[in-house]
């Protein structure tokens, strides 16, 4: 099964690269903002191909292609472009995202940006890698001395508490914020070292499985805002380096 995620995301990745900056139909979702491009269906195509063909009794969640159930203790999440509106833009922050996860555990990720050739990757239990070198997380203890990162949802103006409105908890805290549009590449530059902490609202579990052992495996901690056990399926994601974990649930929470 490793190989299997391995090479699903390399051949999706070939896809995204061969297609990047190029002439493709784009199209909207549920708002307009919400994108889905042809080669994310070329991606999520070939991927589900390959896990099909590797693993056909294995039950498999999609962005695009949804739920294709099957009786199986072994489930496959998949985002076939997450930052499509990146990609779309022709902005080299993107990237394919695998997860599979057993009897609700997640057990392999892997996140591959082949724009920039960074391939992250995690199986339980033996670490997180970057190009098949060993990462961990930031060592930083202050959130006054930290990088944070975050997304907002595209119906962001129906959330309560509004999204903006804890984003300026942090900005008025004068915290050095980004939005790079790839909660899955999010996690994984929180994985390596390159923020401390990322928070976001209504994600889905293709969004975050993967990037979530990545970062879990390289030392992080990963929670909903209050602390508690983190889901997958849940709908608020607070990952850290683990050291600014409480300070930032104080101010998420205040």
């Amino acid at each position: 099964m490793k190989s299997t995620v391995i090479n699903a995301a390399r051949e999706a990745g070939k896809i995204l690269k061969e297609n990047f900056g190029g002439d493709f139909k784009i199209e909207s979702k549920d708002v307009i903002s919400n994108l889905v491009t042809e080669i994310d269906k070329l991606s999520e195509k070939k991927i589900i191909e390959i896990i099909k063909k590797d693993h056909p009794g294995h039950y498999i969640l999609s962005e695009e292609a949804g739920a294709l159930i099957q009786d199986s203790e072994y489930k496959w999440l998949i985002d076939p472009i997450d930052g499509t509106v990146n990609y779309a833009h022709g902005i080299p922050i993107t990237c394919v995202s695998i997860a599979l996860e057993k009897s609700g555990e997640i057990i392999l990720g892997a996140v591959y940006n082949p724009i920039s050739e960074e391939f992250f990757f995690s199986e339980k239990g033996e670490g997180a890698f970057l190009n098949d070198k060993k990462i961990s997380v930031s060592k930083e203890i202050e959130l006054g001395r930290s990088l944070l990162v975050t997304g907002f949802p595209y119906n962001s103006g129906t959330f309560k508490p509004n999204p903006a409105d804890t984003f300026k908890k942090f900005l008025m805290k004068d915290l050095p914020i980004r939005r790079l549009g790839s909660a899955a590449i999010d996690l994984c530059w929180t994985a390596c070292g390159r923020f401390e902490a990322f928070w976001e609202y209504n994600l889905n579990a293709w969004d975050v499985a993967a990037g979530f052992l990545i970062l879990s495996e390289a030392g992080g901690r990963v929670t909903n805002f209050q602390g508690n056990e983190f889901s997958v399926y849940g709908k608020e994601i607070l990952a850290t380096n683990g050291f600014v974990h409480e300070e930032m649930m104080e101010v998420l929470n205040s």
